[in-house]
């Protein structure tokens, strides 16, 4: 270039240059005297340097006009592989080779080139296939007669030697490894520096001491790297000629470095389709993987079969195993330890098509050994992956398995299983099908380790509350035998029968304290069959439902059996003389409600449940007692032969039940105010409507609290022995606060009875009387309740007055 270009410039300078083209001689009057009157031979090449210099409009037609276009692509790779080599010069010029170099690779040929790759990438987009179909067409390309394709290792890229590639394969098909000796090879010459390599037979080259090794009729080999997008050795073509064909020269050492470039564009593209083609395999996988797992999760062993199985299907493998962390005794252990997928000798009959494959399961003995102990065992404890390529080289293997088995373990591949950072269990891959397990597959295990975490982390709360339930089923089946009516109760009571007239029952100031526990059940029954009838229930039922409830009540001093049976008294009283102010649903759950509203009741309130953090809060956190009495009751209605609500249709069970909840939960008198103060608004805006559904659970609620309060409207004799007992049952959940270091109220101190009647005058005139009114207004039949009341809240003040007088005189 630079000859022809001197000879143009002084042509031009003197007029010579008649046939070329016009523009170029428009330069002539430009240019420099001493150029038009120089010999050529006195001309130097930094004069020629100089004019090109300061006129690049020049040197740039001469080469658009005068150069051909391959030779130009020649120049560019020229400089490109300089650019290579100075890098720093790269820099300051700021362009990327590989983008110059594709934007000037116009040889005819590589249209076609690039309609072959992008062919082969449809229809086998896999690294080696694109290599082979690129020496292919660079072998065409440079009329080589040959060529070897040699592939770097992909799971050693620091280990230079190099493959024997894909035109030389195995009995499997499979690419054939050769690996090259340090040193003495082109190939390896060229893996090392990157640098194209062209030599002949006899060249005295010092880099290649030995020449061309003598093999067959090769006499001329041109030698090139490719590179993989990231920079790494995809591989080394090298291309050969025989004698005769005559050695590569500079021309052909271009036109392969040009081909490359759209080979490493093919590679890129192939490595992008690949690793979106094993993504998209690996999360079909595990969406399979999980599906299973979850779907199926019947027990922690047959849940293990399956990981296992599909581990073993994910990285080839021959065996698995999988072994769990036993964290008391810092062991591992297994029940399933030998997992392999075999082929049904039984269903090869039809041919290979028809073969099936099925789970070979080793579960004769549970093995448990330390962690520290073998592979899996070192893996356990350290956390790290471990890939053995040969068991046996290695230290740690431990052999007593292969020796009592007869089986040969070679490559073992080992992952640890982490929930929530704690190692639970350890997977073993033995013996992968096709050669060497790869950092593919530990990338993918890794991932599915994570779900195997998972899966077993659940497995086994899955396992904890299989076993909590049936220790559940088991405890209710022992309380429904010891917490239901006896058999002797049951015929004692059928005997006695329900009798057909009780005097007195009904009225509001029925002593409780006067029927015996027994008759208390058959009073109860009397009360339901004088409300309801027995049409639409049961008798013997309703028998059992009453012994079993009377049974449920715990014998604390003041919320047992007799408080349940008073306030369904006082309920049944309410409803026998308020006819027509409830509907026989309402009626239903009011009375059963009141019945049953305080069962399993143990004697403390549901502040002191809440603040010792009893199981029964951390259940129900609020009205913790009251929901407990509500789930009590339905515990006995689901025992057989407890039903009384079996005959009603499915509306009105459901309807009763819900109305039974609501009656029951009413009786915290935490809920009391605001039902009050709600019907305290209606009936003083005179809107209380008792067509309204809201209105009438309203004045449900209130009617609940105030049979439960009842015993505040009993005459005085009946109030007093309440008191006593109310008191005793204060006083023992202030004995509990006192030992649990807590200081109780005066009302629950034993030491403080002096405020026995302070607290009745504040109970009564803060909650009971407010009740009664309320009650009195909406259901004037309840009137005797407030009166009583009221007489009891004056004498109470009267003995509190003399207390205080007492006091303040001493």
């Amino acid at each position: 270039m630079w000859s022809a270009l001197s000879r143009t410039v002084v042509n031009l300078c003197r007029g010579r240059q008649q046939k070329r083209s016009p523009i170029l001689k428009n330069d002539v009057a430009n240019s420099p005297t001493s150029l038009q009157t120089m010999p050529p031979a006195q001309i130097t090449g930094d004069q020629i340097s100089d004019y090109l210099i300061n006129h690049p409009d020049f040197l740039e037609r001469y080469i658009m006009d005068e150069v051909e276009v391959e030779q130009l692509e020649r120049w560019i790779i020229r400089k490109s592989q300089r650019l290579k080599k100075k890098p720093e010069t790269a820099s300051r010029n700021g362009r990327k080779t590989s983008l110059s170099r594709w934007k000037f690779c116009v040889h005819a040929d590589k249209r076609q080139m690039l309609q072959d790759l992008t062919h082969s990438l449809q229809l086998k987009p896999t690294k080696d296939h694109v290599l082979w179909e690129l020496a292919n067409c660079i072998c065409s390309a440079v009329s080589a007669d040959g060529f070897r394709l040699y592939l770097a290792d992909k799971d050693n890229p620091e280990n230079l030697a190099l493959f024997l590639g894909i035109e030389c394969k195995n009995e499997n098909g499979e690419p054939k490894l050769q690996k090259i000796k340090s040193g003495v090879s082109v190939p390896y010459y060229v893996s090392k520096t990157l640098e194209p390599v062209r030599l002949s037979r006899g060249d005295s080259d010092p880099r290649f001491p030995d020449g061309i090794p003598n093999d067959g009729d090769i006499a001329h080999v041109l030698c090139q790297a490719l590179m993989q997008p990231d920079g790494q050795l995809a591989a080394v073509l090298e291309l050969w000629r025989r004698e005769h064909e005559g050695p590569f020269y500079e021309e052909d050492e271009e036109i392969a470095s040009s081909y490359l470039v759209w080979g490493g564009i093919a590679l890129h593209y192939a490595h992008l389709y690949l690793n979106m083609n094993k993504q998209k395999k690996l999360n079909d996988f595990l969406l399979a993987v999980v599906k299973s797992i979850f779907q199926d999760m019947v027990s922690m062993d047959a849940l293990v079969i399956k990981i296992m199985n599909f581990a073993q299907r994910l990285v080839d493998a021959d065996r698995a195993s999988l072994f769990l962390v036993d964290s008391k005794s810092k062991e591992l252990y297994a029940t399933i330890f030998d997992v392999g997928v075999e082929k049904n000798p039984d269903e090869c009959s039809n041919g290979p098509g028809d073969n099936e494959e099925f789970v070979k399961v080793d579960t004769s003995k549970e093995i448990r050994f330390p962690l520290g102990t073998g592979i899996a065992g070192q893996v356990a404890m350290t956390g790290e992956v471990l890939n053995i390529k040969d068991a046996y080289a290695d230290a740690r293997f431990n052999r007593t398995v292969d020796q009592l088995t007869g089986y040969r373990t070679n490559t073992i591949l080992c992952m640890p299983i982490f929930i929530r950072g704690s190692i639970i269990g350890v997977v073993q891959m033995v013996n992968k099908h096709s050669g060497l397990f790869t950092r593919e597959d530990v990338e993918a295990f890794e991932m599915f380790a994570v779900y195997c975490g998972l899966a077993l982390h659940h497995a086994k709360l899955y396992d904890k509350i299989r076993k909590s339930e049936q220790k559940y089923k088991v405890a209710l089946e022992v309380l429904s035998y010891h917490n239901s009516c006896t058999e002797e109760e049951y015929q004692v009571a059928l005997k006695k029968g329900v009798p057909n007239k009780l005097i007195g029952v009904d009225d509001y100031y029925f002593n409780p304290f006067a029927v015996e526990d027994f008759h208390k059940a058959i009073y109860a029954m009397y009360m339901f069959v004088d409300l309801f009838g027995l049409g639409r229930f049961d008798k013997n039922c309703l028998m059992r439902f009453s012994l079993t409830v009377k049974k449920n009540y715990r014998r604390v001093p003041y919320h047992n059996w007799t408080h349940g049976f008073s306030v369904a008294n006082s309920m049944y009283s309410l409803i026998k003389h308020s006819a027509g102010a409830f509907r026989t649903n309402e009626c239903l759950a009011l009375y059963i409600g009141a019945l049953c509203h305080d069962l399993d009741h143990r004697g403390k309130n549901n502040k002191f449940m809440l603040e010792t953090e009893s199981p029964l809060a951390a259940i129900y956190s609020t009205s913790t007692m009251e929901h407990h009495h509500f789930n009590q009751t339905v515990t006995i209605l689901q025992q057989e032969g407890h039903n009384i609500f079996a005959k009603l249709s499915s509306a009105e069970y459901k309807q009763v039940l819900s109305l039974l909840k609501h009656c029951i939960l009413a009786t915290d008198l935490a809920l009391f105010f605001p039902n009050r103060a709600k019907l305290n608004v209606l009936v003083q805006e005179n809107a209380f409507s008792w067509n309204n559904p809201e209105h009438r659970l309203l004045l449900l609620a209130v009617s609940m609290t105030g049979s439960d309060l009842s015993a505040s409207a009993k005459p005085w004799d009946i109030q007093v022995e309440t008191v006593k007992v109310i008191f005793e049952e204060f006083y023992e959940q202030g004995d509990a606060e006192r030992q649990s270091g807590r200081v109780p109220i005066p009302m629950m101190d034993r030491n403080q009875p002096d405020q026995q009647a302070a607290s009745q005058v504040g109970f009564l005139t803060g909650i009971c009387v407010p009740c009664y009114t309320i009650l009195r207004t909406l259901i004037p039949e309840t009137k005797p309740l407030l009166d009583m009341c009221q007489k009891n809240l004056e004498r109470w003040r009267k003995i509190d007055d003399e207390k205080k007088e007492k006091q303040n005189t001493i």
